[in-house]
């Protein structure tokens, strides 16, 4: 019996195909199995094309046949086998696939109306899986017999060096592949591939819904392995909610439910099928670099990857789930996607989709949406931002604030800082002559609800977002407007409120008269400060810091918090409150005790920076001030 040459190129290229195009091992059982599934299929279809009674589909399996002893696995199928002929055609040539060539005629003969009733999906396409084989075997026996044949044939092979075929004998039409698994070494336990629980952990994993039965004969008889039929590719309105939520706890090895589940049926140009789930509570390491995004993908129920980060934008990472579709292009190792349009488009539509339902989420259950923005709305945030915006027009209604709204009913009176706006219902409630949305930032709600700074807006019935997120106000300069509404952060140098003029002359005349009071104290605080002068947002407040240009007080705080070796400065503006009584006592002071004035310029300035929660450069000085002056 002469051994025959594979018909490729050389050993080079099947030594690229099993060490280059596949990065784990363990997908060769897949690769058998989905040939296996495939060879069942054409011969249901030839028994619906024929009217065949033949057997019923009921009795089609692959059975799996580990033996440590003689260190084989078997994988049985009752399909419709090889010829000799097909043997050297499909196994003797590298990349040359009998599935595709079975396809193509299927495919010829349903555009003819030559077969009618139940369409039969051919998972593999390419040729290539067999070989994976011998990423883990050193010698592989295929003993196969064709339908409608008497006869049965083995080819054997141990690799690149070539092939032999010859005669067999099998009772039964199928294939009846057996590998004979490597040797152990230092780099690779190959004995776990004759181990049941590890045969049976990636059935589960990559072949878990391949329509047929995957069995494995246990001492209580054939045990099936594989559930078969995919939750997501059952009917929507038979599926109860415990299904969805066991499915999901099971599959992603959560412990609580999902706050919401999308179930979705695309069909057209490109078709597919996703069944998505957002976690009820954030994972832990969901806001480090170790987490992973991604969706499970499948070919028509086959694993593909286990998470495919393209089918998700970085704002939706928080996303679980899996698509599963026929049409997405593969190439030959069924593990690598070409990033083709049907990829792209997939990923477009779930964008959008994952949008609508959120924002279902936010207008129908405002409780439960505001649970989720708690564990997930600083990923959002975070998209918002990234790549200079670009996405905001996606996210941006989707973001919730605490807002110092207080409902005319009387709902949330006194805790305010609890309420949970929208930017378009912020909008829907301003003033009519409210030029911008105004914000503030800082570490709770609680403590902005008490910033000098929001007194003049509230005295006004301007209603303030409450933002307490690091990465806040950076989301909001990419922002920038919503519903040609500009925003505008309460520490801003100039809030841009009406006054009356009788108003505004009144404020000119009063810094025009503190000018060499206020330009002293400037002088005083030295670089400290970009300026210094009157102010009039604040009411009860003697003092307070604000800023001028890009660089707001939060931005340099949360900046400088960063392990970076240059610090940052936003132009700090002091601003005195012109109605308080400290107004007064700087402009009496300035005639009498210029020592003591710039001493209260200082303790003006580090008080300012207290209530920002900016850190004071020198507390105990700080201290020694407030204990002369009380002295004193």
């Amino acid at each position: 019996m002469a051994k025959k040459q594979f018909k490729a190129e050389s050993k080079r290229l099947l030594d690229l195909m099993i060490n280059s195009i596949y990065t784990h091992k363990e997908i060769f059982l897949r690769e058998l199995i989905s040939n296996s599934s495939d060879a069942i299929d054409k011969r249901y279809y030839n028994s619906l094309k024929d009217g065949s009674t033949g057997i019923s589909r009921d009795d089609y399996t692959i059975q799996l046949i580990p033996d440590k002893d003689q260190r084989t696995l078997k994988i049985i199928d009752n399909g419709i086998g090889m010829t000799r002929e097909e043997l050297e055609k499909n196994l003797g040539t590298i990349a040359r696939s009998g599935s595709l060539d079975f396809k193509s005629a299927m495919e010829q003969a349903e555009a003819q109306n030559e077969k009618g009733g139940e369409t039969i999906d051919i998972i593999g396409q390419f040729g290539v899986g067999f070989y994976s084989a011998f990423m883990v075997s050193d010698k592989i026996s295929v003993l196969s017999r064709s339908e409608g044949s008497e006869e049965a044939w083995l080819w054997e092979s141990k690799g690149a060096d070539g092939y032999t075929v010859s005669e067999g004998e099998k009772e039964d039409v199928g294939t009846e592949i057996t590998l004979h698994i490597k040797e152990d070494s230092e780099d690779e336990n190959y004995s776990r591939f004759l181990e049941e629980y590890t045969l049976r952990d990636l059935v589960k994993k990559y072949s878990d819904y391949i329509r047929y039965p995957i069995q494995m004969t246990s001492e209580d008889g054939p045990d099936t392995l594989n559930s078969m039929v995919p939750l997501w590719k059952k009917q929507k309105s038979t599926i109860k909610e415990e299904e969805y939520n066991s499915f999901y706890k099971e599959k992603f090895y959560d412990f609580t439910d999902p706050v919401k589940v999308i179930h979705t049926n695309v069909e057209g140009l490109i078709s597919y099928t996703a069944l998505l789930f957002i976690p009820g509570k954030a994972p832990m390491d969901y806001y480090s670099k170790d987490y992973q995004k991604g969706l499970q993908l499948y070919s028509s129920g086959v694993m593909i990857m286990e998470k495919c980060p393209d089918l998700l934008p970085d704002c939706f990472s928080f996303v679980k789930g899996l698509v599963d579709s026929q049409d997405l292009s593969l190439n030959i190792s069924r593990e690598m996607l070409q990033h083709d349009r049907q990829l792209k488009a997939i990923a477009q539509r779930l964008e959008k989709k994952i949008k609508s339902e959120l924002l279902e989420f936010l207008n129908k259950d405002r409780e439960g949406y505001t649970g989720f923005f708690k564990n997930f709305g600083l990923q959002i945030k975070y998209g918002v931002y990234e790549n200079f915006g670009m996405n905001k027009d996606l996210l941006q209604d989707l973001l919730i604030y605490n807002t110092s709204y207080k409902p005319e009913n009387g709902d949330g009176e006194g805790d305010a800082q609890n309420l949970m706006t929208t930017l378009s219902e912020y909008v829907s409630r301003m003033k009519e002559d409210q030029k911008y949305i105004y914000y503030a930032c800082g570490e709770t709600a609680e403590k902005i609800d008490k910033m000098p700074q929001t007194e003049v807006l509230k005295d006004k019935g301007y209603e303030i977002l409450y933002m307490t997120d690091d990465i806040d106000e950076f989301a909001v300069q990419m922002l920038r407007s919503y519903e040609d509404k500009e925003f505008k952060s309460v520490s801003a140098d100039d809030l841009e409120i009406e006054e009356t003029e009788e108003e505004k002359k009144a404020a000119e005349k009063q810094e025009e008269d503190s000018r060499e009071l206020l330009d002293y104290m400037k002088e005083c605080l030295s670089d400290k400060v970009a300026d210094v002068k009157l102010s009039h947002r604040l009411k009860s407040h003697p003092v307070c810091l604000t800023s001028k240009g890009g660089l707001s007080l939060e931005m340099e705080k949360v900046l400088n918090s960063m392990p970076v070796d240059e610090k940052v400065k936003a132009e700090r503006v002091l601003e005195i409150n012109a109605s308080h009584p400290i107004a007064d006592t700087l402009v009496k002071l300035y005639g009498e005790d210029r020592e003591k004035v710039k001493t209260i310029a200082e303790l003006l300035y580090d008080q300012a920076l207290l209530i920002e929660g900016i850190t004071i450069e020198d507390p105990v000085a700080f201290s020694n001030a407030i204990c002369d002056l009380i002295v004193k």
